[in-house]
């Protein structure tokens, strides 16, 4: 287990370091003035600023690939819409050319079968 990157066996050293310097009464009163000082940064508004922007660091790379998927969706209907107009538009968004027929030319009926000039008309035979 790691606090701040300071493990166990770190940790363990660096109370060593702090009774033998500091001594066991004067160590009591560091850890409350270290306790204190935690205790009010941990409750200040900066520490919840601070925690709101490392969280937002930490899932921005997932919030831009969310964006830029919601922005790939968007432009493949347009696409679509644009290369089979028939299939309509979405209530939000009327379509460019909806106010203009189609040409025969241009787009067949999906009930009528494709005519082929090659093909011989039974009826024209008789």
């Amino acid at each position: 287990m790691e606090i701040l990157g300071v493990g166990p066996s770190e940790l363990i050293f660096i109370i060593l370091i702090a009774i033998i310097i500091l001594g066991p009464k004067d160590m009591q009163k560091a850890g409350r003035m270290i306790g204190r000082f935690l205790n009010q940064l941990v409750k200040s508004d900066s520490w919840k600023i601070f925690q709101q922007t490392s969280n937002e660091l930490r899932n921005l790379p997932r919030n831009l690939m969310r964006e830029a998927n919601m922005e790939m969706l968007e432009a493949e209907k347009d696409l679509r819409r644009v290369i089979d107009p028939r299939t309509g538009s979405s209530p939000n968004r009327p379509s460019s050319g909806s106010t203009a027929a189609p040409s025969n030319e241009t787009e067949k009926s999906p009930a009528e079968p494709p005519i082929n000039p090659t093909e011989t008309n039974p009826d024209e035979n008789a």
